[in-house]
């Protein structure tokens, strides 16, 4: 190996480093503000990180590789060539149907992204802030601290390729020290998977310190038409999780995102829901819990709600209904109607409801409850 091919290669990671993680927070940016009439600007904004990017890009894919570096290399490549990906599928302005697949494809493209790049926290410390909330950044060695033997912590996959149905991921906080801590179980949209929607929380588990289980459905989405087969798979889920990680049943908080949030609905009012508060996000009251009891067993659960003004999927007068029928079913309901948000997932809504779920999960710099 000569010194001038490994410094080379460092220079190009100095240069790809920065550019990839701009691009990564830009396009979380540009997701929260996702709305049919703002594509236009929400394009002009990503295409500002993009040349600078692809110049990097181009660099980093020219270098020699030292082959102690090789598998360094090949996991930074791979995670910019899902950020391409992203950009190049929200950036296409082709006309015709295939529009609205593209804008998922891209947001499948950015969760990839950061799961190329996470195992490459411990050798790139910007990487690593950017998978911790900056309030906590001060303690970051606290909160990933060296592996110790016998600890089974990070990220578990069980049968939840990009490719499969029914799995689940789940993450268990570095810092993981058998002190039963809070499960956030988190539902992902329609046409989802568990595996892409789990970034969408992983930051504030690392952060605040509980644990997280992403499900995958069974099929495209979750069991809302004709039989269930998605709640007997939950229950076994977080069985699973809580025979083998101590876990606060008392903080078990079931959330997801439009037909996510639908089935969270669902599934946590039965009798028998392993949880003890829901945060649905952008979905509807499913018309079978009118027939199946679900509203009589909503007394005194801790519901919060959330949904944007300017849901285009979703009207906010289904979520202001839902939530009227919720409170006179006798929930302890907490409505949170959203002026800017659209049908997208509100990534910054994440802070209040895990101090709703728990105070002692909130920081220093989270916005006050309105």
């Amino acid at each position: 190996m000569r010194a001038s091919d490994e410094e080379a290669l460092l220079d190009a990671v100095a240069e790809l480093g920065p550019a990839l993680l701009q691009v990564l927070v830009r396009f979380e940016q540009v997701l929260r503000h996702l709305h049919p009439p703002a594509v236009a600007g929400l394009r002009a904004s990503l295409a500002e990180v993009e040349p600078p990017f692809s110049a990097a890009r181009e660099t980093f894919a020219s270098c020699p590789v030292p082959e102690p570096l090789s598998d360094f290399h090949a996991r930074l490549a791979r995670a910019g060539d899902h950020a391409h990906a992203a950009l190049h599928a929200f950036l296409d302005t082709s006309p015709g149907r295939d529009a609205t697949l593209r804008v998922l494809g891209s947001m499948r493209e950015h969760a990839r992204a950061q799961a190329a790049l996470y195992p490459l926290r411990g050798a790139l410390p910007p990487v690593n802030r950017y998978f911790f909330e900056p309030a906590v950044w001060d303690r970051i060695d606290a909160l990933d601290p060296p592996p110790r033997e016998g600890r089974r912590v990070g990220l578990h996959h069980a049968r939840n390729a990009p490719d499969e149905r029914g799995g689940f991921t789940f993450f268990v906080p570095e810092s993981y020290d058998d002190t039963p801590l809070p499960l956030v179980v988190a539902l992902h949209g329609g046409a989802g998977h568990g595996g892409d929607f789990l970034w969408s929380w992983l930051r504030e588990a690392r952060s605040r310190r509980f644990l997280l289980l992403a499900p995958t459905s069974q099929g495209s989405t979750w069991s809302l038409m004709g039989p269930d087969v998605d709640a007997g798979r939950l229950d076994g889920m977080i069985a699973f999780v809580r025979e083998r990680w101590a876990i606060d049943a008392e903080r078990i908080l079931v959330t997801g995102l439009s037909d996510g949030a639908t089935y969270a609905l669902l599934y946590g009012l039965r009798a028998e829901a392993p949880c003890s508060a829901l945060a649905p996000v952008s979905g509807v009251l499913h018309p079978a819990n009118f027939a199946n009891g679900n509203l009589e067993r909503a007394r005194d659960r801790r519901i919060y709600l959330v949904h944007g003004a300017l849901d285009w999927m979703f009207p906010i007068a289904l979520a202001r209904s839902a939530a009227e029928q919720l409170e006179r079913s006798g929930a302890q309901l907490e409505f949170r109607e959203i002026a800017d948000l659209s049908h997208t997932y509100p990534r910054d809504e994440n802070a209040r409801i895990l101090s709703w779920l728990d105070p002692a999960l909130a920081l220093p710099a989270d916005p006050p409850h309105p």
